[in-house]
Parts: structure tokens; C-alpha cells; sequence
């Protein structure tokens, strides 16, 4: 079993169905052949791959990112999905942690993005921290999308890579992070 990486737009096509297979299991919807994200957010997708089967996906979103007075590169985790049949193996936790690697990697200052509350045991197991009280607000400065709206239950989480994104760490709790990622990822 191996991890690979492309351009999201470059993932050869067997594993690209593959992946849009488990991501319409995980989120049903209408199926894409196509790219998921936007293109402006230079998506990274990272596969675990076992003999040319794709058991866990997601991708790395990367913008800038200005919060306390501070602009940051940060990148968000998105779409991370594993096959059913073979959860709790340990291989989202692989993929997860190798994201985070992967971040460090390519000089991003921070990781930032959100979860659904139960799965908060599981990114933290990952390396990812728990940023209580805080909101990421997706969408656009014109048409918010907060992370704190009614139907969700979401928690924020973070990494914090760089020596300025350590140092601002504290100001990333209780806080209103404007993510806005835009429109087609609305929030990562």
C-alpha cells in the first residue's frame, strides 16, 4: 500500500472514479467525472492505493489566509473518505497524518479546516488540535458560510507550522477565522 499524490486535475482516471465512487458513498449526490474543488485553491489529492484500489482519499486546499493582523499560507484538509468495508484499520489515520507531513513539506504556515464533532477523536489522533470555540467562515466576504450555522455540528481544527502561525496560535482560539474559500468549495 502506497500514498499518491497529484494535482487534483491529474489524477489518472481509473483512481479518479475511484475516488468521486467513495466520495458519492461518503456524500451522495450527483456523481462528477471531473475536477471537485476549485481550481483557485490548488487542490493536492493525496490516495492510498493497494494494488491499484483506492482505500482512502482526500485533498489538501491551500490559500491565503489573513487572521489577526497576519496573512498565512494555509491549507485545509477536504473530501477525506475511506472504503467502508475497510474503516478502522488505521487507513485514514495514515493519510490524515501524511497530510499533515505533506503540509509542513510544501511551507505552509498553517493547517486549518473543520469536522464533524465525532470525528474530532480521530483527527486528533492524527497530530490535529482541537480549537475550541472557533468558527471558519466559508463562502465569500459577500455570502458567508460559517461553520457555526444551526444544522451543523462542527469543530474547528488546526496545525500550526511555521514559527509566525506558533506564535499566533492563540489567537486561532474562540475566534471567527475569514476562510472564505469561495463558492464552489464553500468551506473546507
Amino acid at each position: 500500500m502506497r500514498i499518491e499524490s497529484y494535482a487534483e486535475s491529474a489524477v489518472p482516471e481509473a483512481l479518479r472514479r475511484q475516488v468521486h465512487a467513495l466520495q458519492n458513498q461518503a456524500w451522495p449526490g450527483d456523481p462528477t467525472d471531473g475536477p471537485v474543488h476549485d481550481p483557485a485553491l490548488r487542490p493536492l489529492s493525496m490516495l492510498l492505493v493497494d494494488d491499484g484500489v483506492v482505500v482512502a482519499a482526500l485533498d489538501i486546499l491551500r490559500k491565503e489566509l489573513r487572521h489577526a493582523g497576519n496573512t498565512f499560507q494555509a491549507g485545509g484538509l477536504s473530501t477525506v473518505v475511506t472504503r467502508a468495508d475497510l474503516r478502522g484499520q488505521g487507513h485514514g489515520h495514515r493519510l490524515v497524518t501524511a497530510a499533515r507531513t505533506t503540509m509542513i513539506d510544501e511551507h505552509l504556515d498553517l493547517g486549518i479546516f473543520t469536522c464533524d464533532r465525532p470525528l474530532l477523536p480521530f483527527y486528533e489522533s492524527a497530530g490535529w488540535h482541537h480549537l475550541p470555540g472557533t468558527t471558519l467562515i466559508g463562502g465569500t466576504p459577500n455570502d458567508p458560510f460559517p461553520s457555526d450555522q444551526p444544522a451543523f455540528d462542527k469543530v474547528a481544527l488546526g496545525a500550526f507550522f511555521s514559527p509566525d502561525a506558533q506564535q499566533a496560535a492563540p489567537s486561532f482560539d474562540n475566534a471567527r477565522i475569514p476562510l472564505h474559500p469561495g463558492t464552489i468549495d464553500k468551506l473546507w
